[in-house]
């Protein structure tokens, strides 16, 4: 009471004062969004957005998928359009490809990538060749996602980056997010593409939290495909990665950048079409390239991503190529004898 009866006796015009230096507005904290509520968000906005949308797959509908992913979409659309399947990978990618030819835009999740080998039929002769093959008149817009890559005591057969094998295949479009901004951005765009999309998550990076920016809360938010994006800017090395990597390249050159090393490192976000563009502006400003990446060393990403920029920039720079993993698990290493 006494601190209370000393300021109200002080002249206002140093009441007010004194109120100023006290009391004092925070900044809002930024947004933080989980990759798996940011997937979740932009198949629920292309829901809402064209009815011509729809999700099937394996366990998508009532138990909200096995990672939670589409969690409250069958509540909201109803059994039509977020539909429940057989095990039976062939089977609904079939499915879900005639429902695009038929006009519709289906979103196949698969319950990992690795189990895509069973319907890789479907994905590469039924939906990526049929536009070239029916002359431009027959449009297959389906998009094919679920978890990519290596994940936590999942074995050999559920830990392979298909990145390189859809990434192979013309007719395919192959986008690969890091984070929550780029899985929104990306999924979307996928989406709304009138091409097959092959959409390449992570499990480990489901639960992942990343501050999302305003823009990234609209929903008109896009990230066009085929563009990538740099995460950081560098003038001694670049270092090109996709999905879960990309978060251990910035790690990495934050050490580096203390020993006075600055990397220029870039989020590829789409496999396919690369955006050589910005990797060889990189390249010809650092002189150096390390790619990095979940797959095998032989033919990957960083192969074609080293064979493109020595073709395309080689009159420019003296190129000397290594590779620093040659093991592939499992590999050459522990091959039968017999």
């Amino acid at each position: 009471m006494a601190a209370v009866s000393g300021l109200m006796r002080r002249p206002l015009e140093q009441v007010s004062g004194l109120l100023r230096r006290r009391f004092h507005r925070t900044a809002p904290a930024a947004l933080q969004v989980t990759v798996r509520e940011a997937i979740n968000q932009g198949m629920d906005e292309e829901l809402e957005r064209d009815e011509k949308v729809f999700l099937l797959g394996e366990e998508v509908a009532q138990y909200d998928g096995a990672y939670k992913v589409s969690r409250g979409l069958w509540k909201k659309y109803g059994d039509k359009r977020i539909i429940d399947t057989p095990i039976s990978e062939m089977g609904f990618a079939g499915i879900a490809v005639g429902a695009a030819m038929a006009g519709l835009r289906p979103i196949c999740e698969f319950m990992t990538f690795n189990f895509s080998m069973q319907a890789i039929d479907q994905v590469i002769n039924s939906a990526a060749k049929t536009y070239y093959m029916s002359g431009g008149l027959q449009p297959v817009p389906i998009v094919f996602r679920g978890p990519n890559g290596a994940s936590a005591g999942v074995a050999a057969q559920h830990s392979q980056c298909f990145a390189a094998w859809y990434g192979h295949c013309p007719g395919l479009k192959v986008v690969s997010p890091w984070n929550s901004e780029d899985a929104k951005g990306l999924i979307k765009s996928a989406i709304r593409d009138n091409n097959p999309v092959v959409v390449l998550e992570n499990e480990l990076m489901y639960g992942v939290p990343f501050e999302f920016p305003s823009e990234a809360q609209s929903k008109d938010f896009l990230i066009p495909i085929g563009k990538a994006k740099i995460e950081r800017q560098g003038t001694h090395i670049t270092v090109v990665a996709h999905s879960r990597p990309v978060g251990h390249c910035l790690e990495a050159a934050t050490v580096l950048s203390k020993e006075g090393i600055e990397c220029e490192v870039i989020n590829m976000r789409t496999i396919r079409p690369m955006d050589i563009e910005t990797i060889e502006a990189s390249v010809m400003k650092t002189n150096h390239l390390i790619t990095v990446e979940g797959g095998w060393p032989q033919f990957g990403v960083g192969a074609e991503i080293c064979a493109r920029i020595m073709e395309g920039i080689s009159e420019n720079l003296v190129l000397e190529y290594s590779s620093c993993n040659k093991q592939c698990i499992p590999g050459h290493c522990i091959e039968s004898k017999s």
